[in-house]
């Protein structure tokens, strides 16, 4: 069965959890320095979510929030002199850093706009691009196993209330492209989380996310979500204007469906090097028109007399590309649904958002994860982790940059154990 969501599990059920910090882990190094900043548009200055940065020469990244902040930790022993910083649509930009450097700046992306003046491929070669693409997985994908340190951050808002916020670094174990994912495996080294105390707020409903998805929505690995034979045959493709990310030209094609299933299918684009023919960027959202085929895809329980209407799912899965190889760099997942109770009056619009960064990467592991040790698919994040109190939580970890409005979420929450 060609359905995604019914191994991505999160739940709305707030209670408070044990702590957990595996010990496999060594710790970080408290030597290093931090770089702060916000990314804009050089013209428009309007701010730039979800560029990544990083240092050349090493492993090391994160990306921008919504708001375009970044904070990005360098080891002190890693002779760092620049950042770079990438986003579709833009010309890479290569900025110096010194060490000593706190105060956040501003770092601007120019668009890059003389790639759209190029003449259009017939939608013809739309999927015969697709395909070919697809043929040359294995030869841009990573053809070894790989072990990365992510920051992972899972929220739940209910109207524009934080009443869940969860946080996590954790090991991401890969297995090369030339295998499924079957031996790929996930753990958390440590976390936390806020949630409501309000009766009001618990909501048993389960539906996708968690830290599982960093396994799941490989979609350039994972090819059951879109990419096998069957699934390609199930949409139609067409050529959009193609666009620039890290200074190389891309393919956009659009998707949607061209066929009816038992269960929902997706729109998206597929953002593919031209060169390589490597899938660099892939944004889907489930189709909502048969709304009773997309229930039955995405939610996994809710009380007897809730009625569950969901109003949008979007997905979004960027690769990061280091000496010619293509490595999973950042997943994003988004519902927004409405609950009500029979016979009540009002109904409440919640949103839950999940994203997961690489910000390290080992590729010579010494071996895998332990099976006992990894986070399974039917697991709740939530009541894994410990509730938020150590201000230096992180120490040398890399994690997204919290927004001005989850900053003022964390501080609502804990303004209500007072």
């Amino acid at each position: 069965m060609k359905t995604l969501f019914k191994s991505l599990i999160c739940t709305l059920i707030l209670i408070l959890g044990a702590s957990i910090q595996s010990e496999a882990f060594a710790s970080v190094a408290e030597d290093y320095i931090t770089v702060n900043g916000i990314v804009k548009d050089s013209q428009t200055k309007k701010k730039v979510e979800y560029a990544t940065i990083s240092i050349p020469g090493t492993t090391t990244s994160t990306i921008s929030n919504v708001d375009g902040e970044f904070s990005l930790k360098i080891k002190s022993s890693v002779e760092a002199r620049e950042l770079v910083i990438s986003h579709v649509g833009y010309s890479s930009s290569h900025v110096s850093i010194s060490k000593g450097e706190q105060e956040a700046k501003t770092y601007y992306l120019s668009p890059n706009d003389y790639v759209l003046k190029e003449v259009i491929v017939q939608p013809a070669l739309a999927r015969s691009i697709v395909e070919e693409a697809v043929s040359k997985i294995e030869a841009n994908y990573s053809p070894k196993s790989n072990m990365f340190d992510c920051f992972y951050r899972e929220t739940v808002q209910k109207g524009k209330r934080y009443i869940q916020i969860s946080e996590a670094i954790l090991n991401l174990y890969k297995e090369p492209y030339t295998k499924g994912i079957e031996r790929d495996r996930v753990r958390i080294f440590k976390g936390r989380k806020l949630v409501s105390p309000n009766q009001k707020d618990t909501l048993a409903v389960k539906l996708m996310g968690g830290p599982y998805m960093s396994v799941l929505l490989d979609v350039a690995k994972n090819k059951d979500i879109l990419l096998d034979k069957e699934m390609l045959s199930s949409y139609e493709y067409t050529m959009e204007e193609p666009v620039n990310l890290d200074n190389r030209q891309q393919y956009v094609i659009s998707f949607r469906p061209a066929v009816v299933l038992p269960y929902a299918l997706y729109f998206g684009k597929y953002y593919i090097d031209k060169q390589s023919l490597a899938f660099t960027r892939i944004e889907f959202s489930l189709d909502l028109r048969d709304r009773e085929k997309a229930i039955s895809q995405i939610l996994i329980k809710k009380p007897a007399g809730l009625r569950f209407k969901p109003l949008d799912v979007n997905f979004l899965i960027t690769y990061k590309v280091q000496n010619g190889v293509s490595y999973i760099n950042y997943i994003r997942t988004e519902s927004q649904f409405n609950c009500d109770w029979k016979r009540r009056l009002f109904k409440s619009k919640y949103t839950v958002l999940s994203e997961v960064v690489a910000t390290e990467r080992d590729d010579a592991p010494a071996e895998s994860i332990p099976y006992k040790e990894s986070f399974k698919y039917d697991q709740t994040f939530s009541d894994k982790v410990s509730s938020f109190t150590d201000e230096d939580f992180w120490g040398g970890y890399n994690i997204i940059a919290p927004t001005e409005s989850l900053m003022d979420g964390v501080k609502k929450l804990k303004k209500q154990y007072k």
